[in-house]
């Protein structure tokens, strides 16, 4: 989908909220498998996006965090707050892909079943080469207007 690295960031557009700007995509078979393992906690922007997968464990793991289950469009079908270590959340039929995301991130956002999301990978955009000498035409005038 994405490839296996950079990273996405997660909006709910339908309640007009950001679930986590830093988003790790694992798409790989030991990218799934690991997920968060060996982790002690998520930065607070941050998370985990399993594709694909409709089920997860937390076997091994060492803090709590909550779940995002999506369809192949995008849409939320099953949400878990503060999943704890040690547990199996079972698979869901429509579930294409899941997010791992920090605890309470599902409250702050709002989102719910149903929910539509928006997932996209961000990259600074580059000037035309046009606009960039431009760019540094005006500043070039204006630092010697200055002196």
């Amino acid at each position: 989908m994405f490839g296996s690295s950079g990273q996405v960031f997660v909006y709910n557009k339908t309640k007009e909220t950001f679930l986590a700007f830093r988003v790790n995509i694992a798409d790989s078979v030991a990218g799934r498998l690991i997920g968060l393992l060996g982790r002690r906690s998520l930065k607070p922007d941050s998370g985990v996006w399993i594709v694909p997968a409709n089920a997860i464990h937390t076997i091994g793991m060492m803090f709590s965090f909550d779940v995002v289950m999506i369809d192949k469009n995008f849409n939320v079908v099953s949400v878990k707050e503060l999943v704890k270590p040690f547990r199996i959340i079972l698979p869901k039929l429509r579930a294409e892909s899941v997010i791992e995301l920090p605890a309470h991130t599902i409250f702050r956002s709002r989102t719910e079943v149903g929910d539509e999301l928006v997932i996209e990978r961000y990259e600074a955009r580059r000037f035309p080469n046009r606009m960039a000498e431009e760019l540094s035409n005006r500043s070039s005038a204006a630092a010697a207007s200055v002196s």
